[in-house]
């Protein structure tokens, strides 16, 4: 397969900078894998299409302010350092990209707030940095106090604190990726309410979304790309409900892959572990019986999985639909239930 097997258009207008004040607002396109149809609906309607026995599958990863920046003795333009995922337990190591990438090679020293600096300590592949962090304080506390909330690139537009309620679920728990598992933006309490008021459960499990998620594929030969590893984790609690589930109701990918990663594992039992797992077509699904997701980049690996689920030729026909009604794309737009 080609990457240019997942390309469409779409125009600019489309890609959502804000998200609506009203997370449950958003429009949702219902399709039928069986049938080949959709239909128009809004987020709200989703817990009349649960039912009694479903387990509503979310992950709770928090994402943290993991975008710092800081001045470079000698530079005199801002530079920033983007962390991506701890390297060792006492997060004093970390994966991270940076900009101007030209300008920040191994021994570079950046200073970021008083009482935080960073140094660079090898380049690895694709540009990404091994980074030591020198930090004479709390770590969460100034990443809370100092960072930024990390944005898509396709945002054009600084983060502003509105963002750091936002840019995150309404159920998010323990801090660990660096970008949102999107499809969950939408649920309010009140809709998770009205889920469980038609019988569903909803089981927690954590996906810390990291490079694997997002960074885009560069082989235009599908099969020839991997993903980065990203940790994940699925709790006692969980793997009860998802032992009992009557339907797996996956709310994003980032469920998805951890759901798919951890039936080949050991079962959907409690456990965790890495993933680089890569969904395209082809992939014989074992854990996951309907997806929430939102709508995705051309020719990313988040669109392959979902052509995965119910077929390429569906799918582009579904997102040339959305895209003439106006639906809203990407991180902050609408969403997609696929039954």
């Amino acid at each position: 397969m080609k990457l240019s097997d997942f390309d469409y258009d779409l125009p600019g207008d489309l890609v959502a900078q804000e998200p609506l004040a009203d997370r449950a607002a958003s429009r949702m396109l219902v399709i039928d894998r069986a049938s080949k149809t959709w239909s128009d609906r809004l987020f709200r309607d989703l817990p009349s299409f649960l039912r009694p026995g479903d387990a509503v599958v979310i992950n709770d990863s928090k994402v943290f302010s993991s975008r710092l920046f800081g001045r470079k003795p000698g530079y005199a333009r801002e530079v920033e350092i983007f962390l991506v995922r701890p390297l060792d337990a006492e997060r004093r190591y970390w994966s991270a990209l940076v900009r101007p990438g030209r300008h920040l090679h191994s021994g570079a020293h950046v200073e970021i707030a008083p009482g935080l600096s960073a140094e660079i300590l090898e380049t690895g592949v694709r540009g990404e940095r091994r980074v030591r962090l020198e930090c004479t304080g709390d770590l969460d506390e100034l990443l809370l106090r100092i960072g930024h909330v990390p944005l898509p690139p396709y945002i054009h537009r600084p983060d502003v604190p509105a963002d750091r309620d936002r840019y995150q679920t309404v159920y998010a728990d323990k801090p660990g990726s660096v970008a949102a598992p999107t499809a969950g933006l939408h649920f309010t309490p009140e809709v998770m309410q009205a889920c469980q008021d038609a019988g569903a459960e909803f089981a927690r499990v954590a996906l810390n979304v990291g490079l694997g998620t997002f960074q885009p594929l560069i082989d235009e030969t599908v099969e020839q790309n991997h993903l980065h590893q990203e940790t994940w984790e699925i709790p006692a609690a969980a793997a009860e409900i998802l032992a009992h589930a009557k339907r797996r109701v996956a709310v994003g990918t980032t469920s998805v892959r951890t759901l798919e990663t951890a039936v080949r594992d050991d079962g959907l039992r409690a456990g965790s572990g890495e993933t680089d797992l890569f969904i395209y077509p082809g992939f014989e699904f074992q854990a996951t019986d309907v997806l929430l997701t939102n709508f995705h980049l051309p020719k990313s690996s988040l669109l392959m999985l979902v052509c995965a689920f119910a077929g390429t030729e569906l799918i582009l026909d579904a997102y040339r639909h959305a895209s003439a009604e106006k639906y809203r794309f990407f991180s902050y737009g609408d969403c997609m239930l696929i039954v």
